[in-house]
């Protein structure tokens, strides 16, 4: 796992985490291999600075991510635009021995839309995980006493 991106003690920082482990979608941009971006929503975990994807491993992103590994992430704006997360990095395609901690995280954050449907049999059809190492997230946040905007890391 890499250094955190985010300080808890800065409330920007504080507010995209909380919406970095709560919002149920983030959309994941891959680049294919005649330079075009994909950009699809998918259902993740996050733990700063790791974004983890479970995927079909037969999908135009996971062919994408073995030629390019750099990505973008964003979640859905919030408040009318003014609240934006944002970023970027580096993904590789993980075995699921090597995410049991998200797969965990992930269980409980998507057991109320799975439903019946236990994790397992979910597994079987998005069986690739997909880890992605960010080195970079900006924020901007609407706040009393104006917009905020935080670039992550400091200077980048």
């Amino acid at each position: 796992m890499g250094t955190p991106l985010l300080d808890p003690a800065v409330a920007t920082d504080a507010h995209a985490a909380e919406r970095l482990t709560g919002e149920p979608v983030v959309w994941l941009g891959t680049v294919a291999a005649d330079g075009r971006p994909h950009t699809v929503p998918v259902w993740f975990t996050f733990d700063d600075p790791v974004v983890t994807v479970f995927s079909r491993p037969d999908t135009a992103k996971v062919g994408h991510l073995r030629a390019h590994a750099e990505v973008s992430v964003a979640l859905d704006t919030a408040e009318q635009g003014t609240d934006v997360v944002t970023g970027g990095g580096r993904a590789v395609l993980a075995d699921l021995a090597h995410v049991e901690d998200a797969l965990d995280a992930f269980g409980r954050k998507y057991a109320p839309l799975l439903g019946d449907q236990p994790l397992d049999a979910w597994l079987m059809t998005f069986s690739q995980p997909i880890v992605v190492t960010l080195d970079r997230l900006v924020v901007w946040r609407s706040t009393a006493a104006g917009l905020e905007y935080r670039s992550l890391p400091s200077g980048g």
